[in-house]
């Protein structure tokens, strides 16, 4: 078998909690491989749909609607000796200041002391991207109100997650060339964190449209109004069908 999905845990703005934080799960033949970031809820939906924690994360940035669920994890982990070290946050090397300050530094991981957060997880920094079971990833710069802060992630001909971003045209159209899919954070009016649906339309080419799913949308409400200009917004729980991933580029690892 080579089947691929997106599975969408949550597909909510930070404030949209009826829609779960925005989080999804690469699928390969029925299986979890990797999840996308970790909020407050991820955990929850993660533990229903699979029965175990993740064994494998990457984190986009460091808003606490992405994140905030990495304490519980921590918890979960680290009282579990079969567990324990067991799970890899890769993310961005520019991230792991802000990555250490927001969930891994306060004074005492376990109020009892002697224990380092760090030790219930294995983290993996990494730039250009990193391998996971055989297949690179590719980890791309997004437009997040600060340089240097917020990363998409993509596999080669299969799919390119946003995380929290602009428009980015120009880094899309180097890693998510046809037929991938492109998960789009997306509302109805956008900010200087976030994509609205008109900057989709202006900055993105109309053939570019069949290929992007938008989530991190407002409300239930607001979704469907964007599904009525025409696009695809995935659901919380939503499995969507990817093309099966193509080879390594030759800039990989």
């Amino acid at each position: 078998m080579n089947d691929w999905h997106l599975h969408f845990l949550g597909t909510g703005a930070a404030h949209a909690v009826e829609l779960g934080s925005s989080s999804a799960v690469l699928e390969r033949d029925g299986r979890p491989m990797l999840l996308i970031d970790c909020g407050p809820d991820t955990l929850d939906r993660y533990l229903a749909a699979y029965g175990e924690p993740p064994r494998d994360i990457f984190v986009t940035h460091t808003h606490l609607d992405h994140v905030g669920g990495l304490e519980r994890l921590f918890t979960r982990l680290w009282f579990d000796e079969a567990l324990r070290g067991r799970t890899r946050v890769f993310t961005h090397a520019a991230l792991v200041p802000w990555l250490q300050t927001r969930v891994a530094d306060y004074p005492g991981a376990l109020a009892e002391g002697g224990v380092n957060y760090w030790e219930a997880f294995r983290l993996v920094p990494c730039s250009r991207g990193f391998w996971l079971d055989g297949w690179w990833f590719d980890v791309f710069a997004t437009r997040h109100h600060r340089p240097g802060t917020s990363f998409g992630l993509s596999l080669r001909g299969c799919f390119a997650f946003t995380g929290d971003t602009r428009p980015i045209p120009e880094v899309l159209a180097q890693h998510a060339e046809q037929p991938t899919l492109i998960a789009h954070d997306c509302g109805l009016v956008g900010n200087p964190s976030h994509t609205g649906i008109d900057d989709i339309e202006r900055e993105y080419d109309a053939a570019w449209r069949p290929r992007l799913v938008l989530y991190h949308y407002g409300s239930v409400a607001d979704g469907a109004t964007l599904a009525a200009r025409g696009y695809r917004v995935a659901g919380a729980g939503e499995r969507i069908p990817l093309p099966a991933p193509g080879a390594p580029g030759a800039d990989a690892g």
